[in-house]
This record gives C-alpha cells, structure tokens and sequence, in this order.
C-alpha cells in the first residue's frame, strides 16, 4: 500500500488517465474529487462490498428455486378499446 500525505487542491495521479484531488479535510473526513474516463466504475467500498456480496448470492442460488419465467405485468385495457354503453350516446373528444 502507497501510503501519501496531500494538501487540500493536491492531487495523485493513477495511471495515465485517473486523477484525485483533495477537495477538502474536516476533523477526520477527506473530501475527494475524482476524474476517471467514463467507462471506469467508482464505488465506495461498503457499496462495491455490498454489490459484490449480492452477486455472489445470486450466483449461488438454487436455479429449481427461481421462477421459470418473470412475472408478467398486468395488462390494462386501452381507453379506445373500451365498449360504449349501450344507450348512450357516442361523443367525440374534444380536440
């Protein structure tokens, strides 16, 4: 592990095309800015431990205890589709 002492407006450089930039230092807290391209993911890592840990579950599960299919949504009919009652009359909408 590299271990670096910055200043606020320091910054570190990853590679050729990720940069981190001390934004801030209050008490024990670091704000940091990063700069990566935009196909390079950024988590924290309580959020990539928590993804990581519900892929691993996903990818254990029993396949017998999983639906065949997914559920189907319920399909509502269309206003236009709908039959005039009978007796009344037909008026069109207003444009």
């Amino acid at each position: 592990m590299l271990i670096l002492t910055r200043r606020p407006g320091e910054r570190v450089v990853i590679g050729e095309d990720i940069l981190i930039t001390v934004m801030g230092v209050s008490g024990h807290t670091v704000r940091l800015g990063i700069e990566a391209p935009e196909g390079i993911s950024i988590y924290r890592e309580e959020i990539w431990l928590a993804v990581k840990a519900e892929n691993q579950a996903a990818a254990a599960a029993d396949a017998a205890s999983l639906p065949a299919l997914p559920p189907q949504p319920q399909s509502q009919p269309h206003p236009e589709d709908a039959q005039a009652t009978p007796g009344t009359p037909d008026v069109p909408d207003a444009a």
